[in-house]
């Protein structure tokens, strides 16, 4: 997929899997204390806020963290969609 930014064209980054992803966080959340998350993100080739964003997303989905989970927000945009069809 290609996106236009100011007249140039960019091809966007491909999401890392699901799996990939759970298997950072875990690692991240069972770290040792001396171990900091920039470490780990080195590790396995991202970046260390993409890692912070992880974490705070799994924390939300926990139920840790206040916020909107993935099917809430779902479940908001087809009530969204609804209304706009109502009105």
């Amino acid at each position: 997929m290609l996106k236009s930014t100011a007249g140039r064209m960019c091809a966007l980054p491909k999401p890392y899997p699901q799996e990939f992803r759970d298997d950072v966080v875990r690692v991240a959340r069972n770290r040792e204390p001396a171990v900091h998350l920039k470490q780990i993100a080195a590790d396995f080739g991202i970046s260390e806020s993409c890692l912070t964003n992880w974490l705070s997303k799994t924390e939300v989905e926990d139920g840790v963290k206040p916020g909107a989970t993935v099917g809430q927000s779902v479940e908001n945009r087809e009530l969204c969609k609804r209304v706009r069809l109502l009105e």
